[in-house]
């Protein structure tokens, strides 16, 4: 197994923990959650200089992988800190974990090479999204 198999795992295990790892993605990807959604998303990774990363995981092409280092750099160390904090780990354990999973979830919430209209929805919407992708 794996490590995206490992975090994806534990995904599906904390689905119906409040502030566990889909918790955080929630607040990651979803429309209120505290990026501002994909949008936000897209716009922190632009600015860190990192837009053609996020698009290859979007777009239908090869996901560009992403070290724990550039995700750090991208969200920042308060946001890396607070997800770590929501989940009981280590920063630097919470960043390697987001660089293995991201990259391959963002694919999947997109399927059609492009962000929903409307983005992903809001964290309630999301949790029925994510929920779904882990049965599969």
């Amino acid at each position: 197994m794996g490590l995206f198999d490992s975090v994806m795992g534990a995904v599906t295990g904390q689905l119906q923990q409040q502030g566990g790892l889909a918790g955080v993605l929630g607040g990651l990807l979803a429309n209120n959650g505290e990026l501002g959604g994909m949008s936000g998303l897209a716009d922190k990774f632009n600015q860190a200089g990192m837009g053609d990363m996020l698009s290859s995981w979007i777009g239908k092409g090869e996901n560009l992988p992403i070290s724990a280092d550039q995700i750090s750099s991208v969200l920042g160390s308060d946001a890396i800190g607070n997800i770590a904090s929501q989940l009981g780990i280590d920063p630097a354990v919470a960043s390697q974990q987001l660089s293995q999973m991201l990259p391959g979830l963002i694919d999947k919430l997109t399927p059609n090479g492009a962000i929903p209209e409307g983005g992903l929805g809001n964290s309630g919407d999301l949790m029925g999204m994510l929920g779904g992708l882990l049965k599969a």
